[in-house]
């Protein structure tokens, strides 16, 4: 299975995945989730927002225990995030098979689709759509960087996006959802195990930073005469570094848009695009609110304008303790409990269906980059634990 994936939406010159929803490498994803679902002789089918299911049992018979992650990658990002847990689902079920259990609920293996965000600009957009965390309107109006609506981009890539929204129904029928995902962070690695089991999620969020200024000549204007935005952007990068350290958080300007663009041109707008994350609301605000500050600071010495945008969020997420202790229970009590500052869609499902995680150990610590890593003994030590636990959850 590995193989058959590992060259869909692979650059040939980053050696990264550029797998955006919607477009033909995501398409070529979604025909292998398929195959590999009618090959196991699970029922498939796909949802009103996209999202992929592949059934053992009938999936309306209630109490089904869900696995799966999401296919979609970040710009040139690694081979992990996201597939090795839709990878392991299908791995885990053949395992489960092998061994000759008896299933006494439905399992479903899934795919969420837009999982990264990397054409919207908006991450979990399929999970989102379903647990009724995104509005319809609002996701009617999300464009990628060509102009293209979220429902065009469907309707060209051949689904039907006029039934998005709110899926309560499916949702009520999931007794227990468990996302294996690659580690993100080295915990794993400098405790020397293999599998982990996720505490929760921090608050995260992202923030538009519109710093708007003059557009002029780079070789005439003098320095005194400019209203160069570039500047009051360029201090704020480093003032998200500062307020991240002070508060034991993180945060990260990682996207910007550049208008006129021009080498020879003063910008007249920079939009920078901030990631921040912290282990708690209090801490994350904060840092938030220290870059802000800091940012309308150098915006009002440079004369330029600045409008800051929150164009998403997500509290902190607990897992449910019951399921989490589940886990703990089957793989044991010496397996670490760790929390995360990566979103996953299993935090977004946790406000409707009790939600867990597993972690495989990632011995780079790097992530969404094509350097990312898992070596095949952890990976196939994370297709173990989730058949074991997905064994305790449907067989019992």
């Amino acid at each position: 299975m590995w193989r058959d994936l590992a060259s869909i939406g692979r650059d040939p010159d980053s050696g990264g995945y550029r797998r955006y929803a919607w477009t033909g490498a995501d398409a070529d994803c979604r025909a292998w989730f398929q195959a590999q679902a009618e090959t196991r002789g699970l029922t498939y089918e796909v949802d009103r927002n996209g999202n992929q299911w592949a059934w053992l049992g009938d999936p309306a018979a209630g109490d089904a225990v869900v696995t799966g992650s999401h296919l979609d990658s970040v710009p040139d990002g690694g081979a992990f995030d996201g597939p090795l847990g839709v990878v392991s689902s299908f791995a885990a079920l053949d395992e489960l098979r092998r061994r000759g259990v008896e299933f006494t609920k439905p399992v479903a293996i899934t795919n969420f689709g837009d999982e990264e965000g990397a054409r919207f600009g908006l991450a979990c957009v399929g999970s989102r759509l379903a647990a009724g965390q995104l509005g319809v309107d609002k996701a009617c109006e999300l464009r990628d960087a060509d102009g293209i609506t979220l429902p065009q981009a469907m309707e060209r890539a051949g689904y039907d996006p006029t039934g998005i929204g709110p899926d309560p129904d499916r949702l009520a029928r999931i007794g227990a959802f468990v996302e294996l995902h690659v580690e993100q962070g080295r915990a794993l690695d400098l405790t020397g195990d293999r599998v982990g089991i996720a505490s929760s999620i921090w608050p995260h969020g992202r923030w538009r930073f519109d710093f708007r200024g003059e557009a002029n000549h780079a070789g005439t204007t003098r320095l005194a005469d400019r209203r160069d935005p570039m500047l009051s952007y360029a201090e704020t990068v480093l003032a998200a570094r500062r307020e991240a350290e002070l508060a034991g958080a993180v945060a990260t300007f990682g996207k910007i848009a550049v208008e006129p663009n021009g080498v020879n041109a003063i910008p007249s707008l920079v939009r920078g695009w901030l990631d921040s994350r912290a282990a708690d609301q209090q801490a994350l605000d904060t840092v938030v609110a220290g870059i802000e500050k800091a940012a309308r600071e150098y915006a009002d010495r440079h004369g330029i304008d600045l409008d800051v945008v929150r164009e998403s969020f997500t509290p902190v997420v607990e897992f449910e303790h019951a399921l989490r202790d589940e886990l703990a229970r089957v793989l044991g009590a010496s397996t670490p409990v760790l929390g995360t500052g990566a979103g996953h869609d299993a935090g977004i499902l946790s406000a409707s269906v009790p939600t867990a995680m597993l972690f495989v150990r990632n011995p780079t610590g790097v992530s969404h980059s094509p350097a990312e890593y898992a070596t095949e003994d952890d990976c196939v030590a994370g297709v173990a634990a989730l058949a074991d636990v997905l064994e305790g959850l449907a067989c019992s």
